[in-house]
């Protein structure tokens, strides 16, 4: 076991875990943010996609030693009240149906915003193409990322 000062959500928190651990576990397991989902445990899926200093991350593979001093993002610290533009789009768009991968998709696509405001279609697919939605809902994720780009 280790202890480990990570910066999650603009907040410090100390966990005491095995250096192997992966983030998804930490942040579920040890500190109750459960919006980051277990899909596969493989990094295939996305549902469990964070920010690791603003960049898409799978957790559910990611070691909690690698993590360093870099700051995590959950969909819980991504607006205190569903209020970033990315949420409001979503809503908008009715993306959700099952729900399970939208934590994942949102995380996705806010990083995508972040690096490359005005995608192109393009864009999206290639920064969307780690993210599965057994819903099928692709076409609104698609819409809901052009909205959420026009309203930044």
């Amino acid at each position: 076991m280790a202890k480990y000062n990570l910066k999650i959500n603009g907040k410090t928190q100390q966990v005491e875990v095995d250096p192997s651990t992966p983030v998804l576990w930490v942040l579920r397991d040890h500190l109750n943010l459960v919006g980051t989902k277990f899909g596969c445990g493989m990094a295939q899926c996305g549902a469990c996609t964070i920010h690791l200093d603003g960049n898409a991350v799978r957790s559910c593979v990611l070691p909690v030693s690698a993590i360093g001093k870099q700051e995590v993002t959950t969909i819980e610290g991504l607006s205190a009240n569903g209020e970033h533009p990315v949420q409001k789009a979503w809503l908008e768009h009715d993306v959700a149906q099952c729900g399970y991968c939208q934590t994942g998709q949102i995380m996705s696509a806010t990083a995508l915003l972040k690096n490359n405001p005005k995608p192109t279609d393009a864009d999206i697919d290639t920064a969307m193409s780690g993210n599965i939605c057994r819903c099928g809902t692709y076409l609104r994720i698609k819409e809901a990322i052009k909205t959420a780009a026009k309203a930044k």
